[in-house]
C-alpha cells in the first residue's frame, strides 16, 4: 500500500504548525489510517542536528549557499530516515515544509537562484516530489504582526533576523511556484480563521488522498 505525502508550505507566520496540529487528529479519525507529521529542516535526530545550525540566530556570518546546501542535507536525511519508510508502509505524511521551501528562501529571497536550489535539492531528494503542496497564502506583514503577537511561544531563529522586504520577496516567490505547478499546489488563504483554513486544508486532502 503506497502512502501519500503531503507538503505544507508558506511564508513565516501563515500558522503552517497549528494547522498540522489540528489536520492530523481530524484526517486519522476520517480515514481511519496512521497519519504523521513531521517538520523541515528536522524531523529526525541528525536532521535537527543540522537544525540548530542553520537557525540559530548566533550565525549571522553564515553563507547563503551554504545555508542551502545544509537545508538539502537535512532533507535527505530526513527522508531516507523517516518520511520514505514511513510511506512506504503506507501512512500519510505531512510535512511542515519541503524543497519548496529552500527555492524560496535560499533560491529566490536570498538570491542564490531557484534552478541552482532546485538542482542541489534534486540530488538530495533524488528527484522526489510531493502528491500535494498545500501552500497557506498570507501577506507578509500580516505574518510578520502574527509572529510578533504570539512571540513568546515561538524560538526566534535566525530568519526571524530578516527584514519585511527579505519576507515580501518569500511571498513572491511562493506565487511564481504556484502558478508553475498548479497540478500539485493548492493556495489556501491563511488569512481567514484557523477553523476555516484547516477545513479547507481538510477537503483538498480528502480528495486527494482517499
Amino acid at each position: 500500500m503506497k502512502g501519500c505525502f503531503i507538503t505544507i508550505e508558506g511564508p513565516d507566520g501563515a500558522g503552517k504548525t497549528s494547522v498540522i496540529q489540528a489536520l492530523v487528529p481530524k484526517l486519522s479519525a476520517a480515514l481511519q489510517q496512521e497519519v504523521m507529521a513531521t517538520r523541515e529542516p528536522g524531523g529526525s535526530r541528525i536532521a535537527e542536528k543540522i537544525r540548530e545550525l542553520i537557525l540559530d540566530p548566533e550565525h549571522t556570518e553564515m553563507d547563503e549557499r551554504t545555508e542551502a546546501l545544509l537545508y538539502a542535507a537535512g532533507r535527505r536525511q530526513h527522508l531516507v530516515e523517516k518520511v520514505i519508510p514511513a510511506l512506504e508502509q503506507g501512512q500519510i505524511v505531512i510535512s511542515d515544509r519541503f524543497v519548496d521551501s529552500s527555492l524560496a528562501y535560499q533560491g529566490w529571497a536570498r538570491g542564490v537562484g531557484m534552478k541552482e536550489v532546485a538542482a542541489i535539492n534534486a540530488f538530495a531528494t533524488e528527484n522526489m516530489s510531493p502528491d500535494l503542496t498545500l501552500y497557506l497564502d498570507i501577506e507578509a506583514k500580516e505574518g510578520l504582526a502574527r509572529i510578533q503577537k504570539g512571540k513568546a511561544d515561538r524560538q526566534y531563529d535566525r530568519l526571524d533576523q530578516e527584514e519585511l522586504a527579505f519576507h515580501e520577496k518569500v511571498r513572491d516567490a511562493y506565487l511564481l511556484l504556484l502558478k508553475e505547478n498548479p497540478e500539485r499546489i493548492v493556495a489556501i488563504d491563511a488569512s481567514q480563521t484557523l477553523e476555516k483554513v484547516v477545513q479547507e486544508c481538510y477537503t483538498v486532502i480528502m480528495k486527494q488522498c482517499n
